[in-house]
């Protein structure tokens, strides 16, 4: 059975032993941070405290392989399609110009255009481990039993865990389905052309759509025999209260915040961050 996406994995390592609602201020704080500035320095700082986390986490490549895959296909597209739109932005930004070489009169590959591509290149692989971090990590029950504790309404906590449980039970019912379809003779791998397999795929995501209806309706009467939405409140067997790593790391995540804030409206003074002055 292949690795299901946004999985929460039962380990014991400081990161699944922090609250949900840590882990959500602080992934909200880390990216916040990084879309706020085009300072590199910092960014590979974020980068880097990311990777580390991701391996205290024990997240291996193999969960997040297909999602690495279909988000590096991204960046490299918006690497070349920022370039083929924008050439000179750099220079622009910059205010200098270091040419490397010229492909036509148009497109010059510049110093300033590169550094600023690799920073917004960098600003994406920042992210990407902070968001696997949250989801490979995050009991959803206990994240939404702590956003109810600081006031969310139980119904959107309750609506937010099921989908969150969701993602990998659609991913096996996929899954399951496909190997039946091929079973009887529906080609699905490489040996079939491109518009046969979207063809095919048709005959997956038709009994998909079925079964995704039936384990709603499942739902929806499980929670209708159980009383649900009759009181205003309601208790949460998996709630974990704030500890002290939670407002450690906490306050680790606000000290970067801010001080990625001071850096640019007293140091640098300006979103982005210029060596070539």
């Amino acid at each position: 059975m292949k690795t299901k996406l946004f999985s929460y994995s039962q380990l014991d390592t400081f990161i699944h032993r922090l609250s949900g609602l840590t882990k959500l201020i602080c992934f909200l704080l880390l990216t916040t941070t990084v879309m706020l500035t085009f300072d590199i320095r910092i960014i590979l700082g974020i980068m880097v405290l990311s990777i580390v986390l991701f391996r205290v986490a024990q997240i291996s490549f193999r969960q997040v392989r297909v999602m690495f895959v279909f988000v590096f296909v991204f960046i490299i597209t918006n690497f070349f399609l920022t370039f083929l739109f924008s050439p000179t932005y750099g220079v622009e930004i910059y205010g200098t110009e270091h040419v490397l070489f010229v492909i036509t009169e148009r497109y010059t590959v510049t110093l300033e255009q590169l550094f600023y591509q690799l920073t917004k290149f960098s600003k994406y692989l920042s992210v990407i481990p902070l968001g696997c971090i949250f989801f490979f990590t995050t009991n959803p029950s206990e994240f939404a039993s702590s956003l109810n504790n600081i006031g969310l309404s139980y119904k959107a906590c309750s609506a937010l865990s099921l989908t969150l449980r969701y993602f990998p039970d659609v991913q096996g019912d996929y899954h399951t389905i496909s190997l039946a379809q091929q079973a009887r003779g529906v080609e699905m791998s490489t040996k079939a052309s491109v518009m046969t397999r979207l063809k095919n795929m048709v005959r997956i995501l038709v009994p998909l759509i079925f079964s995704t209806l039936d384990r709603v309706e499942l739902i929806t009467n499980a929670m209708e025999l159980r009383g649900y939405g009759k009181h205003k409140k309601r208790t949460w067997f998996s709630y974990k209260p704030l500890g002290k790593n939670d407002w450690l790391s906490i306050g680790v995540c606000l000290a970067i915040f801010l001080f990625t804030m001071y850096m640019r409206f007293f140091v640098t003074k300006s979103l982005f961050y210029n060596p070539f002055i």
